[in-house]
């Protein structure tokens, strides 16, 4: 009798585990930004709530990106400075390419 109340609770357990939702782990799509002399660089489907660096322009010493491109399907915050600090712009998903005017060395993804 014990067996049986145990393993039914422990189904139930795994049962309720299950049904949790799961939040997005990627923003589906591609993110461009432009840097240096006028290379593309890309992040496709990046992380959901990471903060990402652009290695191209981690180097405070060098001049940021610009000009992004949200492709993706979440909504992207972009920072003027490294690990998203700095004023910040939010882009809308799947939007135009943003003004070259708009710089950023770092973004993170709803």
């Amino acid at each position: 009798m014990r067996i049986r109340t145990t393993l039914a609770a422990a189904a139930c357990a795994v049962g309720i585990a299950l049904s949790f939702p799961v939040s997005a782990h990627a923003a589906d799509g591609q993110f461009y930004y432009t840097y240096g002399d006028g290379q593309v660089g890309v992040l496709d489907s990046p992380a959901s709530g990471e903060c990402v660096t652009l290695p191209e322009v981690a180097d405070e010493s060098v001049p940021p990106a610009f000009a992004p491109q949200n492709a993706t399907a979440s909504t992207a915050t972009v920072f003027t400075g490294t690990d998203c600090t700095g004023d910040y712009f939010s882009l809308r998903p799947q939007g135009n390419p943003a003004s070259p005017r708009l710089v950023l060395r770092s973004v993170v993804f709803s």
